[in-house]
């Protein structure tokens, strides 16, 4: 066995082995297989795909090459939640405590953002003294006696997806679906979690830009869980707008807080309750309709609320800011856009708007960059909404005001109005299990 006839194997159109897969990822993990052989299969992979079986098998070997969390240290069924992201998902932070209050158990790891996507640690890290880094007991001690605790994800899981992302971000060979799906999954499955539940974003502000493409992503992943003994059922979302109104660090954890107090805009509660729901049905609590009832019981008696502000407390984080938001920081300068004349948003550019965020400071254009954890964008108007002369269609937040004047420039292109009311767009589009696909 060797590089070169696992390249040409594929190249022509050949099923793996679980040998050959084990073979050039364990080699070039351990630095015995070079790049250049490496990117050539990965391109081959590109164009010929993968079938289900060697799908599963190169993610159990991706997952099995670095730490494997074992969270029998936890009672309880654990419930995970993954977001192939967008702009202004924060959605684990309202749904990891509604889950919690009601019996469930989330030991979630979590990312820092790249990109126009934020990542969920570091909201967090706007909530002054919280911790993202903890010991290992510490995570389950606070899962056992909160129900729910979000950590930084090791560097130990799951290094050959490490090694093999960067080497598909030089080769444009990211945009693979099966790629993609190992990717996601093998960081999934090394994480522990008994269940699994996915957000599959699509549209101008997500990776899938098309609707069919989020399904096959969304069929393969679900396939390699349920695969790999987790029940993992999927949701395909609407990211042609950005979730909710706000987007940044901080004002993301505010709009969550609201959310949790019964406050929080309608897409967005749309979206956090359906995914409490499917986690408590998994976690064995009921039926969607048990669980939804549920859920909506946690936000309206506080007990939700009061799960975010036990584990900030827990990490080492100030919950006066939960039940006080007025604490957070604000930014220094701002900008409100306001409507010049009558119309309608017809179509936003997510994508553009999450830039537009980024230029401000809430997000990272290389891995080092610092965050500013006031800078984001409010959205008041979004596609369907009719506005008037004089309405605030969106506010801009940075601490750099040259940022904020480039910005404020950038993100009126991300817009197209008109004078013909749109169609209303679903939020929730698709929801996939191993044996069907129902559309909303």
């Amino acid at each position: 066995m060797g590089m070169y006839d696992i390249i040409d194997k594929k190249k022509r159109g050949g099923e793996f082995t679980r040998q050959e897969i084990e073979y050039f990822i364990n080699g070039y993990v351990e630095g015995m297989v070079p790049d250049y052989q490496v990117a050539a299969l990965l391109m081959a992979i590109y164009y010929q795909g993968m079938s289900d079986n060697e799908l599963l098998d190169m993610t159990n070997i991706m997952a099995n090459s670095g730490e494997i969390n074992d969270l029998s240290g936890i009672e309880g069924i654990k419930v995970d939640k993954h977001s192939t992201g967008g702009v202004g998902d924060k959605t684990t932070l309202v749904v990891a405590p509604v889950v919690a209050a009601c019996g469930g158990k989330v030991a979630k790891m979590s990312g820092r953002g790249l990109g126009f996507t934020g990542g969920t640690i570091d909201k967090l890290e706007s909530i002054p003294g919280f911790k993202t880094s903890i010991p290992k007991e510490k995570f389950f001690d606070i899962v056992n006696n909160t129900g729910l605790s979000v950590i930084g994800q090791s560097g130990e899981i799951a290094p050959a997806d490490k090694k093999l992302y960067a080497l598909r971000d030089v080769t444009a060979t990211v945009d693979s679906i099966p790629l993609i799906a190992a990717s996601i999954m093998s960081k999934k499955l090394a994480a522990g979690s008994d269940k699994i539940v996915l957000d599959v974003t699509t549209g101008t502000g997500a990776f899938m830009k098309n609707i069919d493409d989020a399904v096959t992503l969304a069929q393969k992943m679900v396939a390699i869980g349920e695969g790999a003994g987790r029940n993992t059922v999927a949701y395909i979302t609407n990211m042609d707008v950005p979730l909710g109104i706000a987007t940044g660090n901080n004002i993301e954890v505010i709009e969550a807080i609201e959310t949790l107090k019964g406050n929080g805009p309608e897409d967005f509660k749309e979206i956090c309750m359906n995914f409490s729901a499917a986690m408590l049905s998994l976690a064995g609590k009921g039926n969607m309709e048990e669980c939804l009832s549920m859920a909506a019981q946690a936000i309206e008696n506080n007990s939700a609320l009061g799960k975010l502000a036990e584990m900030t407390r827990m990490q080492g984080g100030d919950d006066r800011y939960i039940y006080d938001t007025s604490l957070f920081d604000k930014a220094p300068y701002s900008y409100k856009w306001i409507s010049g004349s009558d119309m309608y948003i017809i179509q936003m550019d997510t994508e553009q708007c999450g830039k537009a965020a980024v230029m401000l400071g809430a997000g990272r254009e290389v891995k080092d960059s610092k965050i500013d954890f006031t800078a984001g964008i409010k959205f008041y108007k979004k596609t369907g909404d009719y506005v008037q002369t004089g309405d605030i269609i969106a506010e801009l937040y940075s601490s750099s005001k040259e940022k904020l004047d480039m910005a404020s420039k950038y993100i009126k292109n991300a817009y197209k109005t008109g004078s013909i009311r749109p169609e209303k767009q679903k939020t929730i589009i698709a929801y996939i299990t191993k044996d069907s696909v129902i559309k909303y």
